[in-house]
């Protein structure tokens, strides 16, 4: 196995400074489209949960999978596309995982099982993995250091934004035409986005590259293992096998890093990225985000529609306030994510995301009025702006150009791991707080599918299960909290106070 493998340029010389000459902007808008699109699907289900329960006769813990599955599709690839765009071009690679995820969101609208539709969602994940690493890898390469902030700040806005969306544009959609439509309308916008792409995003010089296929084979056993027992867990009522399950999965990721420090040529995660503090610190902070809004969806959408009797729209509409509020501020942010240190934009959102989740919490009672969720989730809107475009930055603005491919897998990857494991967690910890509350693990809130209130003896424990699944959210950023109080200052000369 040789040290090093020597880049071998396969595209015309001139294509790369001509890509450069361009003005990136129009590029990176196509990209945010195909991007905004498969990141509102890692939570655009949380609303629909009770009417796919209700349709497909399914429980919580079923649906959840739903979910989990696109999540665990997405994350475990994420690593090798990222590499598989440096050889093949970014380009192609982002367009051939377009029209994976395009088709296989209507394969999702037309199942009419549960496991159907799980089934499509792990194919629909697998496109969204070839997407993500291309716009990140496409964005460091065409727009220089200077100007590479303004550019991750409107990417990580659109991140930011899209899974906050999801809920609100889902609950519209099955309201009015049904749950199969929050994927059938990926339809049309993955259309749109493979032509703005093929005429708007430079074709970029490819490299010759060796792919860590055994890294590959590890990473995604030990993902698997950990977040099925995870999520079974409480189903099983812990059982000794479910614990083995989860220690094996520990030991496969164990495995993975010895191999990853071992592999010299092309290894699936270059250990040497996270010799720059900033990176390291970017993927657990990521990480703790991706947990947190994956997770805290499933109980406030349970409890709107379940305990309050709200239909998907008007439960959703709880989200508004947070999304308005990032929208708003994007750009703002992303204003200073060139000029101020890191330290303080993102610690200053995590600490509002941890704040808001607990008041909000707090404020999910079966009776008080739904006006009481109004100023947390302005706040969580606030903090969200404050995390996710200024943490993208951060992550890459060290990184050299030759590195960016590797450098936009881990960081997706790192994400996307947050996420299924937040979605794994909370289908678990909700199963354990109505088994608490003497509703079992399993129930459904059938009556809520429909838009009707549970009857008040068992709304109250209901709600309680709810909100104190919400916490678990919020403990977990706490952790991105920490990481984001240690990152430096960026080392490129454009970077102000």
């Amino acid at each position: 196995m040789t040290s090093d493998v020597t880049s071998q340029p396969t595209a015309p010389p001139s294509s790369a400074p001509g890509a450069a000459a361009r003005d990136p902007w129009p590029a990176l808008f196509a990209l945010c489209l195909g991007f905004f699109m498969i990141l509102v699907d890692s939570t655009i289900v949380s609303v629909a949960t009770p009417a796919i329960i209700e349709d497909l006769g399914a429980d919580v813990n079923s649906v959840i999978w739903v979910t989990s599955a696109y999540l665990l599709a997405y994350a475990v690839p994420v690593l090798i596309t990222g590499r598989l765009g440096d050889r093949f071009g970014p380009k192609r690679l982002y367009l051939a995982g377009l029209t994976v995820f395009t088709l296989a969101s209507l394969w999702c609208g037309l199942t009419s099982t549960v496991e159907g539709l799980i089934v499509a969602r792990v194919v629909q994940g697998l496109g969204a993995s070839m997407i993500t690493p291309q716009t990140m890898a496409i964005i460091t390469r065409i727009f220089p250091a200077e100007r590479r902030g303004k550019a991750m700040a409107l990417w990580g806005a659109t991140a930011g934004v899209a899974t906050l969306v999801g809920p609100i544009l889902g609950g519209v959609l099955v309201d009015a035409l049904g749950w199969e439509w929050i994927f059938f309308i990926n339809v049309p916008v993955g259309v749109i986005g493979f032509v703005l792409a093929w005429r708007l995003v430079p074709t970029l010089e490819t490299h010759q590259r060796r792919f860590d296929w055994l890294g590959v084979v590890l990473s995604g056993a030990g993902m698997f293992l950990i977040v099925f027992g995870i999520q079974e867990g409480q189903r099983e009522s812990w059982a000794a096998w479910i614990w083995a399950m989860i220690g094996a999965g520990l030991l496969v990721f164990a495995l993975f890093v010895a191999w990853q420090a071992r592999t010299r040529s092309e290894p699936l995660v270059p250990l040497g990225l996270f010799r720059d503090r900033n990176f390291s610190l970017a993927n657990v902070a990521i990480t703790s985000m991706g947990f947190a809004i994956t997770a805290l969806a499933f109980p406030l959408m349970l409890w709107a529609q379940a305990v309050r009797g709200l239909s998907p729209t008007r439960a959703a509409l709880l989200l508004v306030p947070m999304a308005v509020m990032s929208i708003v501020l994007a750009r703002f942010v992303g204003g200073l994510t060139d000029r101020v240190h890191p330290r303080l934009i993102t610690g200053f959102g995590f600490a509002a995301g941890i704040v808001s989740i607990v008041w909000l919490a707090a404020e999910m009672t079966p009776r008080d009025s739904l006006w009481l969720l109004v100023p947390p989730m302005v706040l969580l809107g606030i903090g969200n702006a404050f995390i996710w475009a200024p943490n993208s930055a951060t992550a890459t603005r060290n990184l050299p150009v030759q590195q960016a491919g590797a450098g936009a897998g881990v960081y997706n990857a790192t994400r996307q791991v947050g996420a299924v494991l937040g979605s794994a967690a909370i289908a678990a910890l909700i199963s354990a707080r109505l088994a608490a509350q003497g509703l079992g693990g399993s129930f459904a809130g059938g009556e809520g599918a429909a838009g009707g209130r549970l009857p008040d003896v068992v709304a109250s424990p209901f709600s309680t299960a709810m909100s104190q699944a919400m916490l678990l959210p919020a403990a977990v950023l706490v952790a991105g909290l920490v990481a984001a109080v240690l990152f430096e200052r960026p080392r490129h000369a454009g970077f102000g106070g």
